[in-house]
C-alpha cells in the first residue's frame, strides 16, 4: 500500500517534470503555426513558391521583424514603420528612424508581396527580392542605423536565438542571409483578400454597395485605373511619374525616384505603383505622404497629374464628375480585406539569468 507521503512525493515529481517541460515565455507568445491558406481573391499558395516558407522560418522571422535589437540603439524594428494595424504601412507621411530622424519617404505596405509581376521592391525598385529589401532599412543610417556585423552581434549577445536558427535552417549560426530569409518569409505570410470586392466577384451580390459597384465599373472602364493597378495585387510593379514632388519654380523633383537607381532621364520622378489592397489603411498617400486622402489621390489623377517634362504619357485628365469620384473612393474602400492582421509578440528570445530557470537557460544555449 502506498502511503500519503509517497503520493505527495510523486505529485512533486510530476509538478517538477511539468516545470522542466515548460517553454520559455517568448515561445508562448510566438508559437510555430501552419502556413496560412490564401484568402479569397489570392489565386496562389505559399507552398507553390519556388522556395516556400517553412513554419519554423516564419516563426523566427516574426521575432526578428518586431525585435528592436536589430537597430543601432535598440529603439526601432521593422514593425515600427511597417505597422500591422495599418496593413504594414504607416499613418505618417514619412518614416521616423533612430534618434527621431525623419526620412523622405513613407513605408510602403508589403501585403501579398510573395507574388509580384516584376521583382521590384522599395518605391524606387532598388531591391530585387524581399530578402534584399529586409536588410536595407537595417543599414540605413536614418532608419535602423545599424551595420550587419553589429546586428549579428546583438542577436548573438541576446543569447537565445541560436536554437531557433537551428530549428529554421538546420544549424545554429546566425548570419545576415538567414536573418533576411526569415524576415522575408514572415512578410510573405501577410496576405490580404476576402474583401467585399472579392466576395462580390465570388457571387455575393450584397457584399458591395451600389456606389462601390459603380466605382468598380469606372475603375476598369472610364477611369482606366487598371492599366497600372492590375492583377490580384492591383499593381503592375512598375514605375510611373505622376508629377508628385515636382517643383516648377526650380524645374526639378524633391525626390528623383527610380532615376536614382537607373540614371535614365525617363525615370525621373517615377515611383513604383503601390498595391490598392488595404488602400484605406495607408493614408497619407504617395511615396512622400503628400496626399492626405483617397479622394485627393483620385482628384490628382482626374486632373491628369502634375505637368512636368517626364510625366507618364498614360496620365491624362479623366473627366470624372464629383459623383464618379465618390464611387471610385467607395470601390477602393471595398478592397479592405483580411489575412494580414497580426499582433507583435510581447517577448523575444533573450537570456536573463536572474529570472530564468536553469531549464530555460539550457534551452536558450
Amino acid at each position: 500500500m502506498i502511503g500519503p507521503r509517497i503520493y505527495t512525493a510523486l505529485a512533486l515529481v510530476l509538478v517538477a517534470s511539468a516545470c522542466e517541460r515548460r517553454a520559455p515565455e517568448w515561445e508562448a507568445s510566438n508559437p510555430i503555426l501552419p502556413l496560412p491558406e490564401p484568402p479569397l481573391g489570392i489565386e496562389a499558395r505559399l507552398t507553390e513558391l519556388e522556395d516556400p516558407p517553412t513554419p519554423e522560418r516564419v516563426r523566427l522571422g516574426r521575432w526578428l521583424f518586431y525585435d528592436s535589437r536589430l537597430s543601432a540603439d535598440g529603439t526601432v524594428s521593422c514593425g515600427t514603420c511597417h505597422r500591422p494595424d495599418h496593413a504594414f504601412s504607416e499613418p505618417s507621411a514619412v518614416s521616423t528612424g533612430i534618434g527621431g530622424q525623419q526620412g523622405g519617404r513613407k513605408a510602403p505596405s508589403f501585403v501579398n508581396q510573395a507574388w509580384t509581376i516584376y521583382p521590384n521592391f522599395f518605391w524606387d525598385g532598388r531591391s530585387s527580392s524581399l530578402e534584399d529589401q529586409a536588410l536595407g532599412p537595417i543599414q540605413n543610417p536614418i532608419e535602423m542605423g545599424n551595420t550587419v556585423e553589429a546586428m549579428l552581434t546583438s542577436l548573438e549577445e541576446a543569447g537565445a536565438y541560436a536554437p531557433y536558427f537551428a530549428e529554421a535552417f538546420g544549424a545554429p549560426e546566425i548570419t545576415a542571409d538567414r536573418v533576411a530569409k526569415a524576415i522575408a518569409d514572415y512578410e510573405r505570410t501577410r496576405m490580404s483578400g476576402n474583401s467585399p470586392w472579392d466576395r462580390w466577384k465570388d457571387g455575393d451580390q450584397r457584399a458591395m454597395s451600389e456606389l462601390a459597384k459603380h466605382g468598380e465599373e469606372l475603375f476598369f472602364g472610364k477611369a482606366n485605373c487598371n492599366k497600372c493597378h492590375l492583377s490580384q495585387n492591383f499593381t503592375d510593379s512598375r514605375f510611373h511619374n505622376l508629377g508628385v514632388g515636382w517643383t516648377s519654380g526650380r524645374g526639378g523633383f524633391s525626390d528623383e525616384g527610380r532615376y536614382l537607381v537607373t540614371k535614365k532621364d525617363a525615370d525621373r520622378g517615377a515611383f513604383k505603383t503601390p498595391t490598392l489592397r488595404e488602400a484605406s489603411e495607408h493614408a497619407p498617400y504617395m511615396h512622400d505622404g503628400s496626399i492626405p486622402t483617397l479622394r485627393k489621390v483620385i482628384e490628382l489623377y482626374n486632373l491628369g497629374g502634375t505637368a512636368n517634362p517626364y510625366l507618364d504619357p498614360r496620365i491624362k485628365p479623366l473627366g470624372l464628375t464629383e459623383g464618379e469620384i465618390d464611387a471610385l473612393v467607395a470601390f477602393l474602400e471595398a478592397l479592405e480585406g483580411e489575412g494580414y492582421h497580426d499582433t507583435p509578440p510581447h517577448s523575444f528570445p533573450s537570456v536573463d539569468r536572474t529570472s530564468m530557470s536553469e531549464t530555460d537557460v539550457a534551452r536558450a544555449n
